[in-house]
């Protein structure tokens, strides 16, 4: 099919320009699923324990929304159930990524206009895209599965297969939307909004049954991974909802990259608005991270609630297990259960916060990179000042994430917001820390700017990971967020915040100086 003349070409170009992202987002997503195992095998080692756990989840709903439901009390059908859903939502995340890097993020820059002026066809590069996707999610399953055949063979197959198949599903959808928007960015929104509707949907079905039989879990891909039931009497018959999902999703997006000339959606571009609006290098940096910052901060918000409703049925859920309150009080200090339990989750809220400043940093580079910085700079706006209008709402729009999040914690928990803020805003300091790298790399090495996310990945893995898998110290110190003072519940340590805080501020004076003497990356 001439169509598709040059997919093997682009497919292999593909690769090796995701060459370090693809590894990256797939090691995190099979080290989180890996480590399960062992850790359940310490928390609950016996049958009783793990029976235990399963009476307490069925009988509360704030877990099943927050985790689903659990099918059996095998070590096998824990682990798919304790990573099952955010495993998912991890290889989505990678899949909608790869896939709008090579179609619209190609077609904004101007890259695919060059590469289809050759022997290519006019479905090539989709074709190439989904296939970059379709590698990243077999690489994820064949390692879980491999990792996981100690547990069950077929229990493993069914769960890596369901963690690739939903990686295609938002792969497709997101081939949909960068045929429908002109802008990148705005395919990556609208599908990560998709993803966190799948996620609410599965949500809201769990919390009000105990099987995932609800029809709300059975609207969300997420629904149908957990009904796939790994380890716990698989139903292969879900994988077929997958395909059809799948086949129909690519269809659609086959028919409308026909219809269209390059460059063009869709959707229609909205005039921007009036001179007057946009006249600062601030004003502008707003207009272009607004969205990114509302959604981050709703999702805080909800998250928040969420974790804060979990909070008064900890104590019954850890029970007399001293395994899993020696894991609450690594991640948040030891202190009573309770503010143990805050502490950790606050802690993680904060790590992800770290992927929200990398992200908002690393805007500059994506600005640069496209052109549309050098208009910008052309006026008379110096890179400091158009550098600076960024920063302040990548290291701004933190403050607002922990506040919401503390704000969403004391909603859901109902008790003084005072401490929950405090211990929100403590996390700040590591937070600008991992940001402040970021701006260093995009400043001095702007072609290894991406490798922040690299970093904030293994501060991620380390924070999240470390302690259940029983990490050295020296392990857990290489995080910023290992040296934070664990509130509420401990005593604030002034001195780690403030070497934190300085560090943080050297790493973005260097970064910006760095900035103000190269050369615009071309």
């Amino acid at each position: 099919m001439t169509s598709l003349v040059g997919t093997r070409i682009l497919l292999r170009f593909n690769l090796r320009r995701d060459r370090l992202m693809i590894p990256v987002w797939v090691a995190v997503n099979t080290l989180m699923v890996l480590s399960m195992p062992n850790t359940l095998k310490t928390l609950y080692g016996t049958p009783a324990e793990r029976a235990d756990l399963i009476h307490q989840v069925a009988t509360n709903a704030s877990f099943r929304a927050l985790i689903g439901p659990v099918f059996d009390n095998s070590v096998g059908a824990l682990t798919a159930w304790r990573v099952g859903v955010y495993a998912g939502v991890l290889a989505a995340v990678t899949s909608l990524l790869v896939v709008v890097r090579h179609t619209r993020d190609e077609e904004e820059s101007g890259r695919q206009e060059l590469i289809s002026s050759g022997a290519v066809g006019r479905r090539a590069s989709l074709t190439a895209a989904l296939l970059a996707a379709a590698v990243a999610n077999a690489v994820l399953a064949l390692l879980v599965v491999a990792g996981l055949a100690g547990q069950g063979a077929v229990g493993a197959l069914a769960f890596g297969l369901g963690l690739a198949a939903v990686g295609m599903v938002f792969a497709t959808a997101a081939a949909i939307v960068a045929q429908l928007t002109e802008s990148a960015r705005l395919a990556r929104g609208l599908t990560a909004g998709v993803l966190g509707a799948a996620f609410v949907l599965r949500a809201a079905g769990d919390s009000a049954t105990t099987d995932g039989s609800s029809v709300w879990t059975w609207l969300s891909p997420l629904g149908w991974l957990e009904n796939l039931r790994a380890y716990g009497g698989e139903r292969w018959w879900v994988l077929a909802l997958f395909a059809a999902a799948i086949a129909l999703q690519a269809a659609v997006a086959y028919g409308l990259a026909g219809r269209r000339d390059i460059g063009m959606s869709f959707l229609p571009t909205r005039p921007g608005p009036s001179v007057g609006r946009l006249g600062t290098a601030g004003a502008l940096a707003w207009r272009l991270q607004r969205g990114s910052v509302l959604g981050w901060s709703l999702a805080f918000f909800v998250v928040g609630v969420v974790y804060g409703g979990l909070t008064d049925g900890v104590a019954d859920i850890v029970g007399d297990n001293e395994s899993a309150r020696r894991i609450f009080e690594r991640m948040g200090g030891q202190s009573a259960l309770t503010n143990a339990f805050l502490a950790a989750m606050v802690g993680m809220m904060g790590l992800v916060a770290a992927l929200y400043v990398v992200g908002s940093v690393l805007r500059l580079y994506g600005e640069e990179t496209s052109g549309r910085a050098e208009p910008v700079l052309a006026n008379p706006v110096g890179r400091l000042r158009w550098a600076t209008g960024h920063l302040v709402i990548a290291f701004g729009g933190s403050v607002l994430l922990m506040l919401v999040t503390g704000l969403g914690f004391v909603v859901g928990y109902g008790k003084e917001a005072g401490p929950i803020l405090g211990a929100c805003l403590v996390q700040l300091p590591a937070v600008w820390v991992i940001g402040g790298l970021a701006v260093l790399l995009y400043g001095v090495l702007p072609r290894a700017a991406t490798a922040a996310w690299g970093v904030a990945g293994a501060v991620l893995l380390i924070g999240w990971v470390g302690p259940a898998l029983d990490a050295p110290q020296a392990v857990l110190d290489l995080s910023p967020f290992g040296h934070l003072p664990k509130l509420p519940g401990g005593g604030m340590e002034w001195g780690p915040v403030l070497v934190l805080l300085a560090l943080a501020v050297a790493l973005v004076a260097a970064g910006l100086a760095g900035l103000r003497r190269r050369d615009l990356t071309t």
